[in-house]
């Protein structure tokens, strides 16, 4: 896989190889030469049968049986390693450095499953934190604090090593990451870089907010992508609301900021609306008595309907249940120009607004762009690194990406965090069991040498267990489209939203997520 001459691994043809006294024609098999890491070379027999099988699409009981398989390992090591093992213990060991770039859904997962007894694991990333980002819109409206949805990254594996700094460049050639430190300057005021040397290098960037280069977007609009984000958020809407209690306020202005507008009809943007709207005519109605009845939300889509993911019965069940709560669908609505205090449409429109919320795609992070600028083999990538079915970066060595910063060859996968959730589970399970990834389909270390391997010898391909979709549509409601293989069974209304909220709580990342958020939901009764 590119690396021949560094001595990192190659693929290699033979003809007629033979397995036991049976002579293999060329074309049905591949030899395949071991990771130099592990020893001399070995190389093993694959046939187009047991290709074939690996690479076939399994189904969903065969996934999730594996994955039940895999979490029970994953808890047995997660116990040994938090209270039998120490820090101590690994600076007598020699490891080969794992360097993990982000604190994402996708890198969480990885750090609490990679084991430290194998893998020297280092975290760059600007937030020291991992963010329960399905709350964000929560969170900017104060129905769940921040600290209940954050959980630091050295208390989700207190082995690793973690370093403050953005990752930007990569020298994959002597596999060398670039940083800069968020917090140090040097003498000059600039940013204190360093380099981190590393054997394996996992990039789960995620992905910024993307304007689409709309004129005052930028400047103009907030966004929910992190902490940071809903922390403006929250201030801006109480803002907006003591401007307009002030006496010399007019009335035009009043309306002006008290019409709220969220940009993007998928479920980030339905869901800011619906949790807005519940904060406007609950807690705010009390504040500001006088001042509830000019207030309007409206959400824009470019399209013709909203959270397009859902079943078309699901959508018609939002768009009715944001209609009689209050929050004007816009949609066929795209966005041309965003003012202080306007948005302009491209239909010629204008909608007066007191502020405007972004929630209209993923957009490229600085230092994927530059790498995919960088290196030949991802020249035509879309705006994310292309993988393949072991996510390992076309024409990098040693790199691994996962999450909304990369893009399978085998297919476009959904930019959600249950995603990226489940590859860098399957990452660092990959790892774990040291298979040796140069090859180029990774072999087991334990394959026997020069014999025919069967698929439990191989490494098995990524393939995503989509388990289902939901969005809180407001008023104690939610959508829910629950999904077995080809099977997907919907859910709306009160029901729904008991599920929406069950599935939240259950998959906050510790016990001390799960209380606060319940004992915030609890609160705001």
């Amino acid at each position: 896989r590119g690396g021949v001459g560094r001595g990192y691994g190659r693929v290699v043809r033979m003809a007629g190889p033979k397995v036991g006294d049976k002579p293999v024609e060329a074309d049905e098999a591949e030899v395949v030469e071991l990771d130099p890491m592990y020893g001399a070379e070995c190389p093993v027999v694959i046939t187009d049968a047991v290709r074939e099988e690996l690479l076939r699409e399994r189904t969903f009981g065969e996934l999730a049986m594996e994955r039940f398989a895999s979490t029970a390992e994953d808890v047995a090591m997660h116990i040994d390693r938090k209270y039998f093992k120490r820090k101590e213990d690994l600076q007598k060991m020699k490891l080969p450095r794992l360097v993990l770039l982000g604190t994402g859904w996708g890198a969480h997962a990885m750090v609490k499953i990679i084991d430290n007894f194998k893998y020297d694991v280092s975290v760059v990333s600007p937030t020291n934190f991992f963010l329960f980002t399905p709350m964000l819109a929560s969170s900017s409206v104060g129905t769940v604090e921040f600290r209940s949805i954050i959980e630091p990254i050295r208390s989700s594996n207190e082995l690793i090593e973690y370093y403050e700094a953005s990752a930007y460049d990569i020298d994959y050639e002597n596999k060398k990451v670039l940083c800069e430190s968020v917090t140090l300057t040097d003498d000059e005021g600039q940013k204190r870089k360093f380099e981190l040397p590393y054997d394996y290098l996992t990039i789960a960037v995620g992905a910024s907010t993307n304007t689409f280069g709309t004129p005052g977007v930028a400047e103009n609009a907030y966004f929910l992508k992190d902490i940071n984000d809903a922390r403006r958020l929250r201030r801006a809407i109480v803002d907006c609301f003591e401007k307009a209690n002030l006496p010399e306020t007019s009335e035009d202005e009043r309306k002006r900021l008290l019409n709220f507008v969220v940009v993007g009809g998928g479920p980030t943007g339905c869901e800011f609306a619906a949790e807005l709207r519940d904060f406007l005519k609950g807690d705010l109605t009390r504040y500001y008595p006088k001042l509830i009845g000019l207030v309007e939300v409206q959400l824009l889509q470019a399209g013709d309907s909203i959270l397009l993911q859902f079943d078309a019965a699901l959508q018609q069940n939002a768009i009715e249940n944001f209609k009689s709560s209050g929050i004007q669908v816009v949609t066929g609505a795209r966005v041309v120009e965003l003012k202080p205090d306007r948005i302009l449409l491209k239909d010629g429109r204008e909608i007066k607004c007191g502020l405007a919320v972004w929630a209209a795609g993923n957009g490229t992070r600085p230092l994927i762009q530059h790498l995919i600028d960088k290196i030949p083999e991802q020249a035509g990538a879309p705006g994310r690194l292309l993988v393949d079915e072991w996510l390992r970066v076309k024409g990098a060595d040693d790199v691994y990406c996962l999450g909304d910063c990369s893009e399978m060859t085998s297919g476009r996968l959904p930019a959600t965090a249950q995603v990226a959730g489940q590859q860098g589970a399957y990452m660092a399970r990959l790892l774990n069991k040291q298979f040796l990834l140069h090859c180029q389909i990774p072999v087991s270390k334990e394959a026997k040498v020069g014999e025919q391997a069967n698929v439990t010898d191989l490494a098995p391909t990524f393939q995503f267990l989509s388990l289902g979709i939901l969005a809180y549509i407001g008023r104690n409601k939610a959508v829910m489209q629950l999904e077995a293989g080809e099977t997907k069974v919907g859910l709306a209304g009160l029901l729904a939203f008991l599920g929406w909220r069950s599935v939240y709580l259950t998959k906050q990342v510790s016990f001390r997520n799960r209380v606060l958020v319940l004992a915030d939901w609890v609160k705001t009764r």
